[in-house]
């Protein structure tokens, strides 16, 4: 003994199993529970309660609207968070890049359908947002077989300008903040649109580059097993198979005077 624990000497803690090896379950669950992924599923259950923040009292509400804001910012700042820790403190981890921006979506969402039911935001932006968002989702699973898309510098931008105009909208504001959070928003779409046909470049890339992986990976194989069912015919032969000619002659060759006796044999 060491005296010292296994989070000291930089194990995971796990107790070890026969062989020397963590079981497999100890090690998905180190690499899942990590303050990158926690602060992601806090934002995704910050969800419920900003909507209910927002609708709270018919919705028009200001106090309650500036609640609903702090919830809506709180969800905003643990995604800049996650990313930078999952990163700087190597992190990432494939739950992650799918779960960060499902978070981000739902956030999104749940506040442009509240705001366009309220009537504070035009349908048209909702969907063209919503569109875009579902359909990059959909996406990824897509190509998940072959690789996962990780979010972008252009989409944390997005998702930057998104957050800073949906709160605008989210607060109760009147005359020129009213306009600049207008503006603010027509950015964001604008954003949205331009990463969106970047995600589908990269997705097609992705998927044709883990098609042609596949296509040499069979071919590989196809080529080992023909080149092994080769080598086996070719090998057959010495091996066991022998033909009746060179049987016969094993036996003259074995035995003295079998050329004698055979036409003796035969005659009888």
């Amino acid at each position: 003994m060491t005296g010292a624990p296994a989070s000291a000497a930089g194990g995971s803690g796990a107790k070890p199993v026969r062989g020397g090896k963590l079981g497999t379950a100890a090690v998905n669950q180190a690499s899942l529970w990590n303050i990158a992924n926690i602060l992601t599923m806090v934002r995704l259950l910050l969800v419920p309660g900003f909507v209910m923040l927002l609708f709270h009292d018919g919705g028009y509400d200001p106090v309650w609207r500036a609640f609903a804001w702090a919830a809506f910012a709180v969800a905003m700042i643990t995604d800049l968070f996650d990313g930078h820790l999952a990163r700087r403190y190597n992190l990432v981890t494939d739950f992650g890049k799918i779960a960060d921006p499902i978070a981000d979506k739902a956030i999104m969402g749940a506040a442009l359908v509240s705001l366009s039911v309220l009537g504070d935001l035009p349908w048209w932006i909702t969907g063209v947002i919503l569109f875009r968002e579902l359909g990059i989702t959909l996406m990824r699973f897509w190509v998940i077989r072959h690789a996962v898309i990780p979010a972008s510098r252009g989409g944390k931008l997005k998702t930057l300008a998104q957050g800073t105009a949906v709160g605008m909208y989210v607060l109760v504001m009147t005359g020129p903040l009213a306009t600049l959070r207008f503006w603010m928003m027509m950015i964001a779409v604008a954003l949205t649109v331009l990463t969106g046909l970047d995600y589908v470049r990269q997705a097609v890339v992705l998927r044709r580059r883990g098609l042609a992986a596949e296509r040499v990976a069979a071919l590989v194989a196809v080529t080992a097993a023909a080149d092994a069912e080769a080598a086996e015919v070719s090998g057959a032969a010495p091996l066991g198979a022998v033909t009746s000619e060179s049987a016969d002659a094993g036996a003259n060759v074995s035995r003295p005077g079998a050329e004698a006796r055979g036409p003796a044999e035969a005659d009888r």
